[in-house]
């Protein structure tokens, strides 16, 4: 079973396009799991059995266990070891923006796919598609190119024109291409511009999107599902990460937001 077909089992079982962001940020968690002697992957537990069938997928990013050095890589090896275990079917997004020349990209990719078992991760087009390549050629996972990104400063380089044409609308091009031959590709378009969103949906009408922004960052919600929903209302995974998981009741936050999702569906 490839990414794309994983997906789409967990969000038919759960009835979910909602994506949980697991930003475990040691210094926000609730005083109870400071006491353990893995206080991240013991809250990362508490939260996935909080939210296992209300949702398509479960996305760590990186950067917090990176900043946590060694320990903070194991309690993420045992978040993902966790999911595969018990919750076989809910697929694991990588929120890692990785991509460099196509030898230190594959190390990269041996890293996340091998090691770590992820299911898909999130790359960075910048440096073209030899820095890209060594990612697509991992057939069964999904390959999720940055395109329109949803934090403020997004527009300094993503909507400067190419012979009339904003970067992140030949990104798009270039990735539909990318994915007639390798069938892997997705795209993060962020809940923040939905009137782009629309567009890059324009061009890839059966592409899953990965949807940053709602939430804490301000997206709306109903825009992002006007915009960016495909024909058979999918085609969205809709992140969510601090607004749920520090919430007072996460099981709560993630329940009202999958059926608030589900109401525009």
């Amino acid at each position: 079973m490839n990414f794309i077909q994983k997906l789409e089992k967990a969000i038919r079982k759960n009835n979910s396009l909602l994506c949980v962001g697991l930003d475990s940020d040691l210094e926000k968690l609730p005083k109870t799991f400071l006491k353990k002697n893995d206080p991240v992957f013991e809250f990362n537990k508490f939260i996935i059995d909080q939210t296992s069938d209300l949702v398509c997928a479960y996305k760590p990013q990186i950067a917090y266990y990176e900043a946590k050095g060694i320990e903070g890589l194991k309690s993420l090896k045992r978040t993902v070891e966790y999911i595969n275990k018990k919750y076989p079917y809910i697929p694991i997004i990588c929120d890692a923006k990785r991509a460099d020349i196509g030898s230190t990209s594959q190390q990269y990719a041996k890293s996340l796919f091998d090691y770590f078992s992820f299911d898909a991760i999130t790359v960075n087009p910048y440096l073209g598609f030899d820095a890209i390549e060594p990612f697509l050629n991992y057939k069964n996972k999904g390959i999720i190119i940055l395109c329109r990104t949803s934090n403020p400063g997004a527009s300094d380089f993503q909507d400067l024109k190419i012979n009339k044409t904003p970067l992140y609308i030949e990104v798009a091009k270039k990735v539909v291409v990318w994915n007639k031959t390798y069938g892997n590709c997705l795209m993060v378009v962020g809940a923040t511009w939905p009137q782009q969103l629309k567009k890059v949906r324009a061009l890839a009408k059966d592409m899953f999107f990965l949807i940053p922004g709602i939430g804490v960052q301000g997206g709306s919600l109903e825009k992002t599902l006007e915009a960016g929903l495909t024909k058979n209302k999918s085609g969205l995974i809709i992140n969510s990460s601090r607004g749920i998981i520090f919430s007072e009741n996460p099981r709560t936050a993630a329940l009202q937001l999958r059926n608030n999702i589900n109401k525009y569906r």
